[in-house]
């Protein structure tokens, strides 16, 4: 029971990580064009990431927490597993944040969870297989390409939107339309933060599901869910306060990274970025994928930034970028075997 209830205490200490971790993705945009204060900015978007737990309780569903709960095989999710992947995941975030870099909370979450039961499949068979046979592989690839895909649709639906707009409001006056972008900003990022409540609340969700699933299993701990498709109201209403009250706590090192280094953006691309950023959002929403709203907003920024011209866009940030996001799931991975591999000499 001591092992259950730290894991959830612990899934909840990432959730709130990922808050102010990613807080930048919903408010860096209106902080840079000072729409808002950088302390309403993260106001704003904290009521919005809340917001996305009725819209997912009573409209969408809980889709994405299944699709986390299931990329290792349910034989071999135990605590330890789970316990050792969430740790994984907290350190790699506090690192990327500290260093400025919007890294992926995802699939940090998802890399620590395939590689501790990696090493714990390894470990119970003697080191004779390679440990992969415990992971599905077809959840894991889904949630890897979109490293990719994400931040690229991203990018084509900001340019489109962004070249909509130029040509429809090409003979408004341009502090005017300056003005209008200004107050639309503030719907277009509380939008964006709803997607960010729906997709990254969800991820831990999924966590504490394949808990309190192995807990039943294979500790006897009765905790209200024999199925891990079964995820009670406690736990979704807790994982999105906790990424809202994280939200509130900001972000401030990755907002000057995804605010003015990416490329210089107004509030018209600002509307234009976040807008992109929410639609994909909710796309992968209606596929059950968890994607990275840290991947989905740099593409939009990206391809706001591109319209304008390919220079205006800091490609050299764009590439340190990418390779911090390649690297989390192989990094998260081979941390958490390390701490299963430690914990259990340990233990």
């Amino acid at each position: 029971m001591t092992l259950l209830i730290t894991i959830i205490v612990l899934a909840l200490v990432f959730d709130y990580i990922n808050g102010f971790h990613d807080a930048a993705n919903s408010i860096a945009t209106i902080v840079s064009t000072k729409v808002l204060t950088p302390f309403r900015a993260v106001l704003w978007a904290a009521f919005f990431n809340f917001v996305a737990f009725f819209i997912a309780k009573y409209f969408s569903g809980f889709g994405i927490a299944n699709t986390v709960s299931k990329a290792v095989i349910e034989q071999y999710i135990t605590l330890p597993v789970i316990f050792s992947g969430i740790v994984a995941a907290i350190i790699w975030n506090l690192a990327t944040w500290w260093l400025g870099i919007p890294s992926s909370s995802s699939h940090t979450l998802i890399g620590g969870f395939a590689g501790s039961a990696i090493m714990s499949t390894m470990i119970a068979n003697g080191y004779t297989t390679s440990g992969f046979e415990s992971i599905k592989y077809e959840v894991i690839i889904k949630i890897a390409s979109f490293i990719v895909l994400a931040p690229l649709i991203g990018m084509i639906i900001s340019s489109l939107i962004t070249i909509l707009i130029l040509y429809i409001f090409r003979r408004v006056n341009p502090h005017k339309a300056n003005q209008w972008f200004k107050k639309l900003q503030l719907v277009s990022s509380g939008l964006f933060s709803i997607g960010h409540g729906l997709n990254d609340s969800q991820k831990v969700m999924g966590i504490i599901a394949a808990a309190l699933y192995a807990a039943y299993h294979k500790n006897g701990i009765d905790m209200g869910i024999h199925d891990i498709k079964n995820i009670p109201d406690w736990v979704a209403f807790s994982c999105f306060a906790a990424i809202s009250l994280g939200t509130m706590s900001g972000g401030w090192r990755i907002i000057k990274t995804m605010g003015s280094r990416i490329t210089k953006v107004t509030p018209l691309e600002g509307v234009a970025a976040e807008t992109a950023g929410a639609l994909t959002l909710y796309l992968t929403e209606i596929l059950k994928i968890p994607v990275s709203t840290t991947h989905t907003i740099t593409g939009s920024i990206i391809g706001v930034g591109a319209v304008k011209r390919l220079s205006a866009v800091r490609w050299g940030v764009t590439r340190s970028l990418l390779i911090a996001w390649l690297l989390t799931i192989p990094v998260s991975a081979t941390l958490a075997a390390l701490i299963y591999f430690l914990l259990g000499t340990i233990v």
